[in-house]
């Protein structure tokens, strides 16, 4: 068999002579040739120890009769870009990640890849470029983070900073918690994006089984580095590609996943981007309708209650599956050349749950505090709901099992902020009060790059007077950390001149979370007809200017330019 990098040998004759000016030796020129892709970089703790991972994937590539190449491109950190115009850029980095792998992934010829990475956009983004350049691949997920003393974890410092500016803790005990909530390198120790799209990998059958959400700080991930190489090489021998594993059903198993563990809403963003690559439509219905039926057991924070260091030796990804299982399309392909049902198999029939379960004799709690059975769940239906209306005619989506009861139906006074500047200015302010519904708009993709409202959220779950009777409504997104009552993604965005932009204050928001509805029924405190009320709302329309549009050149106006809705992905066509 002979591999494209060697075809190509004869067309780009340079090639030979340049890869030898790197130190490449003549037998080098004619081995298999294998990208190693990565995130590494100084950036933030989920990317800074990902060279060592590297340099003992390219170690074990040579040591097998292959050679290796490292390129990176590293992420930004969205706790790091968190509350200044940083954030902006977050999720148009994944867009810019993705086109920079394609470029070095079709301008130099390889027969396979590797690809390392652990964060919120550093994931998706390898995915979609693992997609999009279709070779023998295998994903390896970069780990999380351990959890800092008495179980602190990064999302709890936005609680932590409300708290502070309401004179709730001393500046003392904050700098206490900033300075420990990240005690060594990897993945935030939470149900956030990151960890989020790390299990998603496993879900697709990008990853190794057992292989997401591993932690960071032990040499456990550098074990399935070895497992990794040596699976890439029977991929490329076999010609198994991603489009052999992503179909249909592999995005649907993912979404059942994503149900169970209570994941990001932002995987909404993701995975729909994903399916793209790879000719695969994913409707926002599907993801509402899995969450009906799947079982939410995942008891990780901000949702539930541990930190992720615990996820994975409860059972981890693989043990989500094994729970819910009879609902999983088990013919599915994986990169192991096996399918996921044989693999669940093999990893029941071996000691891997028994050996993280001995993980917890020495704590006060067992594996199934941290993931239940399905019989037995934190909830019969999973976290997400897409919710539809007036105010949001093509759809927004709410983390509903982080919703107070008192939340999931009921009757907000709009409060409309064209900035969430304004917004968190005001809630932490006390200018926000019970029954108040905050709505952040023109923070789409097309308005601003689609930030997160993190800061915001924390402000309001965070005080006692507003989390069971204020809601966040956006057309931006919201922090894979992020608890309470938010609707994200609401869509058409302000930007595009959809209903989120008329909205004035005191105008009547129903939200229903039951009837999967959200909707403006009235103004100043009156319920009107429907007819009535689309009638006011034609009516703004036709005065209705959208806002300047700001940074309409780089990277931001690139992105602004050519995203498309959040509901179909926010991704640039």
């Amino acid at each position: 068999m002979q591999y494209n990098s060697q075809k190509m040998r004869s067309v780009a004759v340079e090639m030979d002579a340049l890869k030898m000016g790197m130190g490449w030796s003549k037998e080098d020129l004619s081995k298999i040739q294998i990208m190693i892709q990565s995130t590494w970089g100084d950036s933030h703790p989920g990317s800074v120890h990902l060279n060592q991972y590297v340099q003992l994937a390219d170690e074990t590539i040579a040591k097998r009769g292959m050679k290796g190449a490292k390129y990176t491109v590293t992420d930004i950190c969205d706790g790091i870009a968190q509350g200044h115009d940083g954030m902006n850029y977050s999720l148009p980095s994944r867009e810019f990640i993705a086109n920079m792998i394609e470029i070095q992934g079709m301008a130099t010829p390889f027969d396979g890849a590797l690809f390392i990475a652990s964060c919120d956009k550093g994931v998706p983004a390898h995915l979609i470029a693992l997609a999009r350049l279709d070779l023998p691949s295998v994903f390896i997920p970069g780990g999380v983070m351990k959890a800092g003393e008495g179980d602190l974890t990064l999302e709890q410092i936005g609680m932590y900073s409300a708290q502070l500016k309401r004179g709730e803790i001393s500046q003392g005990t904050f700098e206490h918690y900033q300075h420990h909530a990240c005690p060594t390198c990897g993945a935030c120790a939470f149900m956030g994006t990151a960890l989020t799209m790390q299990i998603m990998s496993e879900a697709l059958g990008l990853s190794l089984p057992t292989t997401s959400a591993m932690p960071a700080y032990n040499n456990l991930i550098a074990q399935g580095i070895h497992k990794s190489v040596e699976t890439l090489e029977n991929l490329m021998k076999s010609d198994i590609r991603p489009s052999h594993i992503l179909t249909y059903e592999a995005f649907e198993n993912a979404i059942m996943v994503h149900a169970a563990v209570g994941g990001s809403t932002n995987a909404l963003l993701h995975l729909p981007t994903i399916a793209r690559e790879v000719h695969v439509e994913l409707q926002a219905e599907l993801f509402d309708e899995i969450n009906k039926s799947i079982p939410y057991i995942a008891n990780v924070r901000p949702s539930g209650k541990y930190p992720s260091e615990y996820f994975w030796y409860a059972g981890g990804t693989t043990g989500v599956m094994e729970a819910i299982k009879d609902y999983l399309h088990l013919d599915v392909m994986t990169v192991t050349g096996k399918t996921l049902g044989e693999n669940l198999e093999k990893i029941k029939a071996s000691n891997h749950y028994s050996k993280g379960k001995a993980y917890f004799t020495y704590l006060d709690f067992k594996a199934s505090d941290v993931i239940f059975s399905a019989e037995n769940p934190m909830r019969e239906d999973g976290a997400i709901a897409i919710l539809k209306g007036n105010l949001a005619p093509d759809g927004a989506v709410v983390k509903h099992a982080a919703l107070d009861d008192a939340m999931r139906k009921v009757i907000l006074r709009a409060r409309p902020y064209d900035s969430e500047e304004e917004a968190f200015h005001d809630v932490i302010n006390g200018n926000v009060m019970a029954g108040d519904g905050v709505i952040i708009r023109y923070e789409g993709p097309k308005g601003s790059g689609m930030p997160e409202m993190f800061y915001t959220t924390e402000a309001i779950a965070s005080d006692e007077r507003l989390s069971s009777s204020v809601a966040l409504m956006t057309d931006g997104r919201f922090s894979g950390a992020t608890r309470g009552p938010a609707i994200g993604h609401i869509s058409p965005e302000a930007a595009e001149g959809g209903p989120i932009a008329l909205v004035e204050k005191d105008d009547m928001i129903e939200i229903d979370i039951e009837k999967r509805s959200l909707n403006i029924i009235g103004q100043k405190g009156e319920i009107l007809t429907k007819d009535s009320m689309n009638a006011i709302l034609e009516e703004r329309r036709k005065k209705w200017k959208p806002l300047p549009v700001k940074r309409e050149k780089g990277v931001l106006g690139l992105f602004k330019k050519n995203a498309v809705s959040a509901m179909k992905g926010g991704y640039m066509e």
